[in-house]
């Protein structure tokens, strides 16, 4: 949460996320709201990561500069020195997840000459969906 997107979500939180299948030619974008997960969520989901993602996580300041990959590498190392090669790590206090709630969600699918299918649904205040299809 001390990273550069957690610090753009506290300053502006919504965001946007696109599904790509290359396979298929599709895709579903969907935006809203977002808001950190509570701690015991966060903690159910650190918990659940490998002993060695937990060291990187604790050893990493997500997103800054670091001198060279050596000097990460001792960083993971004295966490490692620090907590165990096996754990338990606890999450810190920066580290946690956060919920987008779809308020609009589009689907597209792409069509021959540029006349793609895009289908988008627009949450309602009463919790339901408007459709409707959108030019290419």
């Amino acid at each position: 949460r001390d990273s550069a997107k957690g610090r753009d979500l506290a300053a502006n939180p919504r965001a946007a996320a696109v599904f790509w299948w290359e396979g298929t030619n599709r895709q579903v974008r969907v935006s809203g709201a977002v808001a950190p997960v509570d701690d015991a969520e966060s903690d159910a989901y650190w918990a659940s990561r490998p002993v060695g993602h937990q060291l990187a996580a604790r050893a990493s300041a997500q997103g800054e500069p670091v001198d060279d990959r050596p000097s990460l590498e001792a960083q993971v190392e004295a966490m490692r020195s620090r907590f165990g090669p096996d754990g338990p790590v606890p999450r810190p206090p920066s580290w946690g997840g956060y919920r987008l709630t779809a308020e609009v969600v589009e689907l597209w699918e792409s069509r021959e000459d540029r006349l793609h299918d895009r289908i988008e649904y627009q949450r309602r205040p009463d919790g339901g969906w408007d459709r409707r299809r959108l030019q290419p």
